[in-house]
């Protein structure tokens, strides 16, 4: 009997433990998900007194801006390649978990099930 009892409390520490464990593995997604906050730097126009300057400012001002919304572009489509990978990653990770925590589930309803029988038994 008394063997009986402490088998059921170390299944059910394990469950226990089991679950603290999911808690963590969800916890360190979410940590991963987070995205970084970019800071935004603002740029101080200052006042050319010649007209020609002005101009040529301005189109290397135009070429400049061209190229950062480029390069930006690039960026996003490179970033929502590496969220949609990871999506699909933890997808698969948490399917997988799920599968064990059923797993686990079904082995120790067969095991609680069979105590049951020796106890009857037993008894």
């Amino acid at each position: 009997m008394m063997m009986m009892m402490m088998v059921v409390v170390v299944l059910l520490l394990m469950m226990i433990l089991m679950l603290l464990l999911l808690l963590l593995l969800l916890l360190l997604m979410m940590m991963m998900f987070k995205k970084k906050k970019k800071k935004k730097t603002k740029k101080k126009k200052k006042k050319l007194k010649k007209m020609k300057m002005m101009m040529i400012m301005m189109m290397m001002m135009r070429m400049r801006m061209r190229m950062i919304m480029r390069m930006r572009m690039r960026m996003r489509m490179m970033i929502m390649m590496m969220m949609r990978m990871m999506m699909r990653m933890i997808m698969m990770m948490m399917m997988m978990m799920m599968m064990m925590m059923m797993m686990l589930m079904l082995l120790l309803l067969l095991m609680m099930m069979m105590m049951m029988m020796m106890m009857m038994m037993m008894m």
